[in-house]
């Protein structure tokens, strides 16, 4: 998929994504949908001047929606500096995991949507990513922000219990990998 602002719109429902390219600058995979991207490429683009890079705009609105993004071994693969996402909505929620992460992925990490909006109830997170951009010391310090270094806390957001994917996938044909990787 390629683009610039807002490529994939994950709007509703649940949605998987595995071994997909996808090519953005700003907010290039948003919406509200519960999506897992898993084994995914994402490449960042040259924005206009004054834009910054964000890969994820998440737009979850209401604390008890069951929606938000996981993308799970997969590759940050950026050509500018480059922010993991901001949130879009109230209750934005996005976690990567097991996922590498170039060196233009800024230390930050995160960006603000504007000002200090919705940052005591997004939930966003990483779990043993890797690479030059995963190092954590640098990396926003907002009530939401999450280091999560147990497992099961990571396995909330995998294909097989996030989107329920056992129950629907395998009927597609579709290659996926249920749980966390070891």
């Amino acid at each position: 998929m390629e683009g610039y602002q807002d490529t994939l719109y994950a709007h509703s429902l649940r949605q998987f994504y595995r071994e997909c390219s996808i090519y953005g600058t700003i907010d290039f995979i948003f919406g509200n949908g519960a999506a897992v991207l898993q084994n995914c490429r994402i490449y960042t683009r040259v924005p206009l001047p004054l834009q910054k890079v964000t890969i994820t705009a998440q737009g979850r609105k209401n604390p008890h929606q069951s929606t938000g993004f996981a993308i799970q071994d997969s590759y940050i693969l950026a050509t500018q500096p480059t922010y993991l996402g901001r949130p879009w909505k109230q209750y934005s929620r996005t976690v990567f995991m097991n996922t590498y992460m170039s060196g233009l992925v800024q230390p930050r990490g995160w960006l603000e949507w504007y000002g200090n909006f919705a940052l005591g109830t997004l939930w966003y997170g990483e779990y043993k990513n890797y690479g030059p951009g995963a190092l954590l010391p640098g990396r926003v310090k907002w009530p939401g922000y999450h280091i999560i270094k147990d497992a099961a806390a990571a396995s909330f957001f995998t294909v097989g219990r996030f989107i329920d994917g056992r129950a629907w996938l395998p009927s597609t044909g579709v290659k996926f990998t249920a749980g966390l990787r070891n």
